[in-house]
């Protein structure tokens, strides 16, 4: 098999993760998770990891193999990605990388920058003071420090702000200078098969809401106690996993769960939004398939590249 792989991205609940796994059975194919929320084990419901029938049906890798309490970064996952390619390619095996993260994507075909670590004291005093502070008053400091990043950071994108904010804290060097070094992309364009799922806005958000009912269903408040009960950092990535803020203060007595539920799909429908925003601005020449036209395109792609 050439040393090519294939690249599905997609919003929340699009049906990216099933076309995967279909892919991964016709072509003997292995499923690498391209999302930041199902690196992380406490949350396997809520984040809408493969269950155990599908990892029977195809192997899997990159889920759920991140402790809550850990930092974890696109560099880290990068790092693995490659890893799981290459022992894909040793065995002759096809990999398959999906998830809804598009940094994780930009990383592989665009290069990473290689930005050293960032001390944990830093990064935990920096969150802790931007606690009580907006998103616009973390953009205006982050203007500051740093005009480049500040002018390609969306002012309501805080997690970003609060990442160029401890890169310069840590070095002492702007983030966008880091990223002005970056290295050259893992994967070359002619070695990879990529696409975006697109799915009718309105049958997205339908899909959405009734997903969330479903994970609800299916134990999700439950893994939300049990996280809480670790008593975790408040700047924890996984601690902002879609829906896990309105359960949380559900259980804390603060809102209905009537509410969390209204809260927690409206905050995933933006969150889909603001994916699809990144797929068109920066994954423009990735070729669009609704989830009817995604298989056979893909298989029909996969061909024509192995031969």
């Amino acid at each position: 098999m050439k040393r090519s792989a294939v690249l599905i991205a997609g919003p929340t609940a699009s049906g990216k993760s099933a076309l995967a796994l279909a892919l991964a059975e016709r072509r003997g194919g292995v499923v690498l998770n391209a999302d930041s929320m199902q690196v992380y084990g406490d949350l396997a419901i809520l984040t809408a990891r493969p269950n155990d029938a599908d990892l029977a049906r195809a192997p899997h890798r990159l889920y759920g193999h991140v402790d809550a309490d850990a930092e974890y970064s696109v560099g880290r996952w990068a790092e693995e990605a490659q890893a799981a390619m290459q022992e894909c390619w040793r065995t002759g095996q096809l990999p398959i990388l999906v998830g809804g993260t598009g940094l994780y994507f930009r990383a592989l075909t665009q290069g990473l920058a290689e930005i050293p670590p960032v001390p944990e004291q830093i990064r935990s005093a920096l969150r802790a003071d931007a606690e009580q502070e907006t998103n616009q008053t973390l953009h205006h400091r982050l203007q500051q420090a740093d005009p480049q990043s500040a002018a390609r950071i969306a002012p309501n994108d805080r997690q970003r702000i609060l990442r160029a904010l401890e890169v310069k804290a840590a070095t002492g060097r702007p983030l966008s200078a880091w990223q002005a070094e970056t290295q050259p992309p893992f994967l070359q364009p002619e070695k990879i098969v990529p696409l975006v799922l697109e799915v009718d806005r309105t049958l997205l958000c339908e899909r959405i809401d009734t997903r969330f009912l479903d994970m609800l269903e299916a134990g999700a408040l439950e893994e939300v106690r049990a996280l809480a009960a670790r008593n975790l950092p408040t700047g924890r990535t996984v601690l902002k996993a879609h829906g896990a803020p309105a359960l949380t203060r559900h259980l804390a007595g603060e809102i209905t769960l009537e509410d969390a539920i209204a809260e927690g799909q409206g905050d995933t429908r933006r969150y889909s939004k603001r994916q699809n925003t990144f797929f068109r601005h920066q994954m423009a020449e990735w070729p669009r398939r609704a989830p009817e036209e995604a298989l056979p395109y893909l298989l029909s792609a996969i061909d024509r590249q192995q031969d």
